[in-house]
């Protein structure tokens, strides 16, 4: 193939950079501890949570948006039954609700891409001979490593809720959290599944503009202290080419030690093998975001360097 003008995408991989502060950006469901890699000291966030900050964005967005303007969304953080007094849930109750939203479409696939969601991620329905499996063209990396190492610190609180009727105080509760990490999120877009989940370059905007926002304004108690800082979009010439180490282009610079960083003003960023990646004749543009000035009067002066306006 000698050109990506057959294919609804063009291939790309995605680096998204944001810091989190006294918080616990992605606690581990069994233990509620933060993921942590013990021999490296860094912090890990899953591609799973930052499907789950996406998903939210548009959850949340949609409280703002006309009937006919809010977006379609498959899976749901809710178990929310189709039918008052039943106990379904899962792809089958929220197909059932789609198929009344949507009483137009005939089969599961294309009731399924109207949902944001599966364009971006894919989706599974289990419709008894209908069923489908969509791999989902965007995707992040398993587990994403933080560019700092952490030293973990250790918080205590109280909760002034009982636990039963018979008892009169409330509990102590132990966890961890990260004084300060520079999150790395390393993701890609493979063109070819983007055909199957009818991916459109309009929906990538969509997500790269949910990821960065997401980020600024969840608001739980272990997540509401981060904020997004660079998000870059590194798009191919060829939807069969890439780059090496894409996840190892940026590094800290500091005269601290990694586990003394407590905000952005501690440290710089080498962009050296980032720029030269730029020159690859694999490498069309990298589409770039950053409300850090220097940053951004760094990387914008650099061929190939294609800043996205505004998010």
């Amino acid at each position: 193939m000698s050109n990506q003008t057959t294919l609804p995408v063009a291939k790309s991989e995605i680096l998204f950079l944001y810091e989190s502060t006294f918080s616990v950006p992605n606690g581990d469901p069994f233990t509620g501890e933060q993921r942590y890699d013990e021999e490296t000291k860094k912090i890990l966030v899953s591609d799973v949570r930052i499907k789950r900050f996406i998903r939210d964005y548009f959850v949340q967005i949609n409280d703002l948006l006309p009937e006919k303007e809010k977006y379609s969304i498959y899976v749901l953080n809710d178990r929310t039954s189709v039918t008052e007094g039943t106990k379904e849930t899962g792809s089958s109750a929220r197909m059932k609700s789609l198929k009344k939203l949507y009483a137009e479409e005939k089969s599961a696939i294309k009731i399924m891409q109207k949902c944001i969601d599966v364009r971006l991620f894919g989706g599974i329905s289990t419709e008894e001979k209908d069923a489908v499996n969509l791999t989902g063209p965007i995707q992040f990396s398993l587990l994403n490593a933080s560019l700092n190492s952490v030293d973990l610190r250790m918080h205590q609180n109280t909760s002034v809720f009982v636990s039963s009727t018979e008892k009169s105080r409330g509990a102590i509760g132990t966890t961890t959290v990260v004084p300060y990490s520079l999150n790395q999120i390393h993701g890609w877009i493979n063109p070819f599944s983007a055909v199957h989940t009818s991916l459109s370059n309009e929906d990538i905007q969509e997500m790269l503009r949910a990821l960065w926002h997401s980020i600024n304004n969840a608001n739980t108690r272990t997540k509401s202290n981060q904020n997004s800082l660079l998000l870059l979009n590194i798009v191919y010439n060829e939807p069969m080419q890439k780059l090496y180490g894409i996840d190892r282009f940026i590094k800290i610079v500091s005269e601290k030690r990694d586990e003394q960083l407590r905000e952005q003003k501690d440290y710089s960023l080498d962009f050296s093998a980032l720029k030269a990646a730029a020159s690859s004749e694999k490498v069309k543009e990298i589409q770039f975001y950053t409300e850090v000035q220097q940053w951004s009067e760094e990387l914008a002066v650099v061929n190939k360097f294609k800043s996205m306006g505004s998010l």
